[in-house]
């Protein structure tokens, strides 16, 4: 079964940090908005890679589901 992660954005003085709810391990920031979700998305694949490198078992998931924009 395949779910989605749900990605938190927040406005950081030096642009925005994006951090998955469901595996908060998977986090980054970024300059602007576009930046920030680009990058979570990548985060999150090498995140699955290392996972399975190590043999550890992988949140169930896919795709991350848009967002919760938090102004800080």
């Amino acid at each position: 079964m395949t779910r989605l992660y749900t990605a938190k954005y927040t406005r950081i003085s030096s642009g925005y940090m994006g951090q998955l709810v469901e595996w908060p391990e998977v986090v980054t920031e970024g300059k602007t908005i576009e930046e920030c979700r680009e990058m979570l998305r990548d985060a999150l694949q090498e995140m699955i890679l290392a996972y399975k490198q190590q043999g550890k078992e992988v949140p169930l998931g896919g795709d991350i589901v848009e967002q919760m924009l938090v102004e800080a």
